[in-house]
């Protein structure tokens, strides 16, 4: 592709110019790299460039060379995502220029499946044009520009379905090569695509500093928000996020549900960030030699075989394991096979939380010791209030990331949350010391090297009892005897144990992004009784990361570019499909669905 037939359509970098972020989308698989060295020779270049690139699958087998001349070339290389289906988000120079790959067997499905706003296109149509055109007049921002390279066969009716979507076509286009520019006389969608926060200024309260409140500060701060971060604990990850170790993987299953997918997503985003805290000095004790998880039954083992097979998952994300090579790997006896993953394994979240503020410390504020009882909106700026009612801070956008606190704290329709007790178990020398991997199954197993072994943990719903029982670990330790045979050999002893509580849903997903106006929802009542997400009112500024279960370490870092995303009216790092399986309002968007709410 030349430069003229890239930029010279989009009137580039002159329009980057008068944005703070542009968004450029590209069907062709192409346009990265020659955009990415633009904007870095443009020095009045916008702040942040986003590059969405449509694809199939096939496409990840060709990652650019590492000994490509380029630099650029060989930068994108090393940060080539693993090859499966799923959004794809790499970011580069700081994080101001973010290369978003959409990947699924088929591009034009996959384009359809996002949520974004759209300054430029560029794309080769399929056989049939008109429903991409309809995709892309659902994500043009005002005055997007398209250009379209097109067969002899498409040219007319491409141009047609251009022009009944709201495009505008230049007289100066021919079939073969379409210019347009989105200028619609009439409305073409029920939505406008996401735009930003509606913020006076940069600066937010995060509410919860365990790795949801951490992950959301990093982020918005890398943003160049100023966040105020608060947490009645003395220290950063004292609740959940204060467990000596915790596992991290993905989901794999017979077929692949919206959970596998966000889990997937949530995974795949976790290890970058990590891998580029890693690479900042800062230090994660996070191991590894991979993850080992121990199927229910032997039944379940070979289903899972073959499901690994039938996606054609690579052998970097997951492999198939019979007890034999489970018990290789472990370096203990397994009791069944199971699947492995050689990028999961364990992590110290403490050590997550530390590392994400401490990388963005100058524009994060902890405020420790401090506990919000209220907070308020005066339909400008959000206030946090302390229970003698006296004012702890005050911005346009507030995140809670308290776990179950948070919807106590939104008033949320129908408690949503529950509180979940577990409590771990950390063995000393004992039968499994030989334990090379973190094992997961019915329980879990992590080798803590010389401070012995963690296990557990309990899960116990509504229980507020915080003291340790020894009922709890005699728990933890049958049921990982039931993964590993060899602790059930051998008498064990308990040398330390710590109870914690977890915040799940009733549908197990966890609550992120933006939260509905319950109020107005209640008043329109009636009106809503067919809505869809998008169609809710919402708070302005109000977010949710909650409600994480025993999957933090794998959502927290999703749910935080998720939310950053929103606030800043980028693109969406998931598919919306997926962001409204976990929106916050999903409960409350059921019962208006089936009349359960009256009108207010």
């Amino acid at each position: 592709m030349t430069e003229s037939l890239l930029f010279a359509p989009h009137d580039l970098p002159a329009r980057w110019r008068h944005k703070r972020v542009f968004t450029f989308v590209d069907t062709t698989f192409s346009a990265f790299l020659s955009l990415w060295q633009r904007w870095r020779d443009d020095e009045a270049r916008c702040e942040r460039l986003h590059v969405v690139a449509i694809a199939q699958l096939a496409a990840l087998d060709h990652p650019p060379s590492a000994d490509d001349a380029s630099p650029l070339a060989a930068e994108l290389a090393r940060a080539w995502p693993m090859r499966v289906p799923g959004v794809h988000r790499l970011a580069f120079d700081e994080g101001r220029v973010v290369l978003t790959l959409a990947i699924g067997d088929d591009a034009q499905e996959m384009l359809s499946k996002l949520w974004l706003c759209a300054d430029a296109f560029h794309l080769e149509p399929p056989g049939d044009p008109r429903k991409l055109c309809k995709t892309l007049a659902r994500f043009a921002g005002d005055g997007a520009t398209v250009c379209a390279i097109a067969s002899e066969a498409q040219g007319s009716t491409l141009r047609r379905a251009l022009e009944s979507s709201g495009f505008e076509c230049s007289p100066a286009a021919s079939d073969a090569r379409l210019i347009a520019r989105f200028a619609p006389r009439w409305r073409v969608r029920r939505h406008d695509p996401p735009l930003p926060c509606a913020a006076g200024t940069r600066e937010a309260i995060v509410i919860g500093a365990g790795l949801a409140g951490c992950a959301v500060s990093s982020r918005l701060a890398g943003r160049g928000w100023r966040v105020a971060l608060i947490d009645r604990h003395a220290l950063p990850a004292r609740d959940a996020s204060g467990n000596p170790a915790g596992v991290f993987h993905p989901i794999v299953w017979r077929d692949d549900s919206v959970a596998a997918r966000l889990t997937r997503a949530g995974f795949l985003d976790a290890i970058r960030r990590w891998d580029a805290l890693e690479a900042a000095n800062h230090d994660l004790h996070r191991s590894g030699a991979g993850l080992l998880q121990i199927a229910d039954t032997h039944e379940d083992a070979d289903a899972l075989a073959a499901a690994i097979a039938r996606f054609a998952y690579p052998a970097d994300y997951v492999q198939p394991m019979t007890r034999a090579d489970a018990s290789r790997i472990a370096g203990v006896d397994i009791a069944r096979g199971g699947w492995f993953f050689p990028r999961g394994g364990a992590i110290s979240p403490a050590s997550v939380c530390a590392a994400q503020l401490a990388d963005e410390a100058a524009r994060i504020t902890p405020r420790m010791n401090t506990e919000v009882a209220r907070i308020a909106h005066d339909g400008r700026i959000w206030r946090a209030f302390d229970a003698s009612g006296d004012e702890i801070a005050r911005a346009p956008v507030i995140v809670l990331a308290n776990a179950h606190d948070a919807a106590q704290l939104a008033g949320l329709y129908g408690e949503p949350t529950r509180r979940v007790r577990g409590q771990l178990t950390v063995l000393d020398r004992c039968s499994i010391d030989a334990l090379r991997v973190p094992v997961i199954g019915e329980g879990y197993a992590v080798p803590l090297g010389a401070n012995g072994t963690l296990i557990g943990a309990t899960y116990d719903i509504d229980d507020p009892d915080h003291e340790i029982r020894e009922a709890g670990h005699r728990e933890n330790i049958e049921r990982v005897a039931g993964m590993l045979p060899e602790l059930a050999l051998a008498p064990t002893r308990v040398s330390a144990g710590r109870v914690a509580f977890r915040c799940v849903t009733s549908d197990r997903m966890p609550m992120i992004g933006q939260l509905a106006d319950e109020s107005a929802a209640r008043r329109d009542a009636r009106q809503l009784a067919g809505a869809w997400p998008l169609d809710l009112p919402r708070m302005a500024g109000l977010y949710g990361a909650f409600a994480f279960g025993s999957r933090g370490l794998v959502w927290a870092t999703l749910a935080a570019e998720l939310i950053a995303s929103q606030v800043e009216g980028e693109p969406w790092p998931v598919e919306r499909e997926l962001a409204e399986a976990i929106d916050p309002a999903r409960f409350l968007l059921r019962a208006l669905r089936h009349g359960e709410l009256d009108p207010a």
